[in-house]
């Protein structure tokens, strides 16, 4: 499985963001999930959809403010950010694994792929 993701970009606070994942090659994932990473810091749980359900599970920080979807057609998923605050200013990566169970989708060693990351930079 091949992840492209992109939508990033620098944008004020307040403001809003889409992010788009695209999956290609043997495709198929239980889940796809985004997190996002700071220079030094751990990669952080944002968001993950169940491919096949449209159940959707949201980290704490950005609950109310980010959706995640996806598009089973385009094999495409997407996290879409509203309010945005500085603190969230960080690498997006998207992930996917096709043999994920519920409870380990909050954490990124459970995932066999990953996209290459996108930069969102929040201004004050």
């Amino acid at each position: 499985v091949q992840l492209q993701a992109s939508g990033g970009g620098l944008v004020q606070a307040g403001g809003s963001l889409r992010l788009s994942c695209a999956a290609s090659g043997r495709t198929g994932s239980r889940y796809m999930a985004w997190f996002r990473q700071t220079p030094g810091k751990e990669r952080d749980f944002v968001a993950a959809i169940n491919w096949a359900s449209g159940n959707t599970n949201y980290g704490d920080s950005v609950k109310g403010r980010f959706t995640i979807s996806r598009d089973k057609v385009k094999n495409t998923m997407y996290l879409q950010m509203i309010s945005l605050k500085p603190e969230d200013t960080a690498v997006y990566y998207c992930a996917a694994d096709p043999r994920i169970i519920s409870s380990s989708i909050y954490r990124h060693e459970h995932y066999a792929y990953w996209g290459q990351g996108t930069q969102v930079t929040v201004s004050s």
